[in-house]
C-alpha cells in the first residue's frame, strides 16, 4: 500500500532542506521525497510501508528542529491506469527520422592513478 506522508519541518535554509530530504530518502520504503508549501516547510514523502512516526522521530533527532506529522493518506493508482487507457495508440513509421529518439549513455569517470617514483632509494631499515 503506497502512502503519502506530509510532515511539517522547520527548515529555514537550503542546507536544512537538503539534509531533511536526505534523511527521508534513506528511510526504508521511500519512493520519492519533495518539499512543498508556501514557506517550503512541508516535506512530502511517498513510499510503501514507511513508518511515519519513526521518520518524524529521526527528523527531530537529526535536525534538532520541530517536526510534526500533518497527514498520512493512501495513494490511489487507479487514476493513472485510466489515463493510460485513454491515450490513443499511434502507429510509428520506422522510416520516419523524426520519430527516432537519441539516447546518450553517461559512463562513470575513469579513475586516475599516479605512480610515485623515488629516484634515490633509502636503505635505512628503521623507516
Amino acid at each position: 500500500m503506497k502512502q503519502k506522508i506530509i510532515i511539517r519541518v522547520q527548515m529555514s535554509c537550503e542546507k536544512c532542506r537538503i539534509k531533511a530530504m536526505k534523511i527521508a530518502s534513506n528511510t526504508n520504503g521511500v519512493i520519492s521525497v519533495a518539499v512543498e508549501g508556501s514557506d517550503k516547510d512541508h516535506l512530502v514523502v511517498i513510499g510503501e510501508g514507511v513508518d511515519s512516526a519513526n521518520l518524524t522521530g529521526s527528523l527531530r533527532k537529526k535536525l534538532s528542529y520541530g517536526a510534526a506529522i500533518l497527514s498520512v493518506e493512501e495513494v490511489k493508482e487507479k487514476e493513472k491506469k485510466a489515463e493510460e487507457k485513454e491515450k490513443p495508440k499511434e502507429d510509428k513509421n520506422p522510416n520516419n527520422p523524426e520519430e527516432y529518439v537519441l539516447v546518450f549513455q553517461q559512463y562513470p569517470p575513469v579513475p586516475m592513478f599516479c605512480e610515485v617514483y623515488d629516484p634515490v632509494p633509502s636503505f635505512c631499515s628503521i623507516m
